[in-house]
């Protein structure tokens, strides 16, 4: 009877023990383990992280990481840790954690314009994205990859259409150098390499100044009048003469980015540089900036007119005055350079 009565105790507890180490389990799998207030909160993994470098981005995040950390291990996630950008919801318990570490990265929506060249566009994307600015910018101009896909260093900002596009965040720079070739070509379609055929022009040609007409106006309905001189003087022969280009090729001498010139100067005009479109008949070896969608389709669709020269609008500013003959156009520019003078501005 003795011996029964041990047997008996010695099962009960190990029922109770049984109940209660079962009572831990299911708490550490499927009892709430966020401690975030808001309704969501975004994790990073970099590429290649290791198990400790996870919780130390975890740790912030949940309650209990000793709980994440048994469960991680019983599941076999320390091993399979995958780099990205994932979403955890308010309330979520160590399983749904793991779960979503495991198979749900989250794409971002990245976007970039305007930017004045490879270096800028590099900055940007770095902001956005896992890679660093330095290996964007090494991709970007990787002569091979150029070379291989029709670009040069000078012309390689052409192939950025600017938009928005959806990326995963552990994105590396080769991949998005690789996707923008592929959205470059989608953006060249058939019809709008018709338009381009049609005025005898490249879509790098095209893209070059439309680069032009995005610096000369920031009015999106008056890009295509503007395309339309720059096209009248290119088709016939004549230098471009764009104050644009002579600002690019002055940044570039001096090297300085940073220099804001409102200005350009006679002496200016005779700077050796195959960007200066007042000394060179030619197109400039690139785009002097990233003309976004709506100067590209200027170009292709420019307005086809007799104007060969404008000159900015000082009584409706933001907007310009054209001319088809110089005598007009000079009288339109000393209008123009006398309100400058009474400005005071002299560079």
């Amino acid at each position: 009877m003795y011996i029964k009565k041990i047997l008996l105790a010695i099962v009960l507890l190990g029922l109770v023990g049984g109940s209660i180490f079962a009572y831990f389990v299911y708490q550490a799998i499927f009892s709430p383990n966020t401690k975030f207030e808001t309704e969501t909160a975004t994790i990073y993994i970099p590429t290649d992280a290791t198990y400790t470098e996870l919780i130390e981005e975890i740790s912030p995040l949940v309650k209990d990481v000793y709980s994440f950390d048994r469960i991680a291990r019983r599941k076999g996630y320390i091993d399979h840790i995958k780099a990205g950008r994932y979403i955890l919801t308010k309330g979520l318990n160590n399983n749904d954690i793991i779960n979503t570490l495991r198979s749900k990265n989250r794409p971002i929506q990245l976007s970039f314009n305007n930017q004045e060249r490879l270096e800028n566009l590099a900055g940007r994307i770095a902001k956005q994205i896992e890679a660093d600015s330095i290996s964007l910018l090494n991709s970007f101009k990787d002569s091979i990859f150029l070379k291989s896909k029709g670009f040069t260093e000078e012309s390689a900002l052409a192939m950025y259409v600017p938009n928005k596009y959806e990326f995963f965040w552990n994105t590396s720079a080769s991949q998005f150098r690789e996707r923008m070739f592929k959205e470059y070509t989608r953006f060249w379609n058939d019809e709008r390499l018709r338009k381009a055929k049609e005025i005898k022009l490249t879509p790098i040609q095209v893209m070059t100044i439309a680069s032009i007409v995005q610096k000369e106006t920031a009015k999106v309905d008056e890009r295509p009048r503007v395309a339309g001189v720059y096209l009248n003087r290119f088709l016939n022969g004549w230098k471009l003469d764009a104050d644009p280009t002579v600002i690019y090729a002055i940044k570039k001498h001096r090297n300085d980015w940073d220099t804001v010139i409102k200005r350009v100067l006679y002496k200016d005009l005779g700077l050796d540089s195959p960007y200066n479109t007042y000394k060179y008949a030619t197109l400039p070896p690139g785009p002097i900036a990233m003309p976004d969608i709506s100067s590209i389709d200027a170009v292709i669709n420019y307005e086809k007119h007799d104007y060969y020269f404008f000159v900015a609008n000082v009584e409706n500013f933001g907007y310009h005055k054209f001319a088809k003959t110089i005598g007009q156009h000079n009288r339109n520019k000393k209008q123009y350079i006398n309100w400058v003078n009474k400005q005071g501005i002299n560079r």
